[in-house]
């Protein structure tokens, strides 16, 4: 309480109420740390060289997996690109599973055979993790229009960073959205640099949500730092392809704490910046909301924290002692069982 005047107290302004029940913020607030946690878990076990190869980590970029995530049905399809951890994670992928693709293990959700960039869980829906900028966008809406062609009431949730809206397949695929009205929504991670290049030297008719126009499709933009933002504006975007099949491109303004993967020298921008940004952390800021709500107290953060860290230590611990996968699943992986073979191309296949 503050004083006003002569025997007058005033209570000090608090964040606004959520709509949100207090359950779903302590959720949202829940499942961004379990990302983060597990991040700097994995980038010490990429220092380690226990991850080979590339590792595209999210720390930063919470708020949008997290946000965008909960505004789904189990039903719904997601897909993404090579920054995947995250948006595995919030999708449901048990942290274990994760952690063990990263290592190349066999008990990983992709059985080893994918990594840190092919992450696939279809259980929930989620079909990768995929390393072709671009690439993807075509294949969701392959799962889109399945969904509309099999009439699940499903929608598609793609998401792309903001170098793969350049990418001639991205016009084709919305091209194609569009004119087949296929129920999706493209969400935009624009961190503002595409690897090194920052999306001003390299994107022309800034915003990037101007390209929704081109294709008669819904435009619309969200805060990434901000949790109940993203899920919002996702679950606006979500009702209007599950229910007019209307497909829109969502612009998610965001940023990346690390550089663009665990090799980058990240020698394009200032510390200056990476500190500005760094006050505007998620992480952070919605904790100071719901403590102003009064929904989150000290010691449930604490808990939520501590728990997070057992989690991706335990996810770590299990990779490291899971099997690595052997040359019989490499092959079944690749070819079909003999008897599912054609007879007429299984001679073909007879000296494999």
């Amino acid at each position: 309480m503050v004083a006003e005047g002569p025997g007058v107290a005033v209570a000090e302004p608090k964040a606004p109420a959520s709509s949100l029940s207090a359950e779903i913020q302590i959720d949202l607030y829940r499942q961004m740390v379990r990302i983060r946690r597990f991040e700097e878990k994995s980038a010490q076990a990429f220092m380690r060289a226990e991850i080979k190869g590339f590792c595209h980590l999210y720390i930063g970029q919470e708020a949008v997996a997290v946000g965008a995530l909960a505004a789904l049905e189990p039903r719904d399809a997601v897909i993404t690109a090579y920054r995947d951890h995250g948006i595995a994670l919030a999708r449901g992928t048990p942290a274990r599973a994760c952690m063990a693709e990263l290592l190349g293990k066999k008990t990983g959700c992709s059985r080893g055979m994918g990594g840190s960039m092919h992450l696939f869980h279809r259980a929930n829906h989620f079909y990768g993790g995929h390393a072709i900028v671009g690439a993807h966008t075509a294949l969701a809406a392959g799962l889109a229009f399945a969904q509309q062609y099999e009439n699940t009431g499903g929608i598609t949730l793609c998401f792309l960073g903001e170098g793969a809206v350049n990418q001639g397949v991205f016009a084709e695929t919305l091209n194609l959205v569009s004119l087949w009205k296929l129920p999706i929504v493209f969400l935009i991670e624009n961190n503002d640099y595409a690897m090194g290049t920052s999306v001003s030297r390299s994107s022309a008719g800034l915003p990037l949500v101007n390209r929704a126009s081109a294709f008669d499709l819904a435009g619309r933009t969200a805060n990434g730092m901000d949790v109940e933002d993203v899920r919002k504006k996702v679950a606006e975007a979500v009702s209007l392809a599950r229910t007019e099949h209307l497909p829109t491109l969502l612009e998610v303004s965001t940023y990346r704490y690390r550089g663009h993967s665990m090799s980058d020298p990240d020698t394009y921008r200032t510390k200056q910046e990476i500190e500005e940004w760094k006050k505007r952390d998620p992480i952070l800021l919605y904790r100071e909301k719901l403590e102003e709500r009064q929904v989150l107290l000290d010691a449930l953060a604490k808990q939520i924290d501590g728990e997070a860290r057992a989690e991706a230590q335990d996810a770590l611990t299990f990779a490291e002692e899971s099997p690595e996968p052997d040359l019989d699943l490499a092959f079944s992986l690749l070819f079909s069982p003999e008897d599912q073979i054609d007879p007429i191309l299984r001679p073909r296949y007879s000296d494999i």
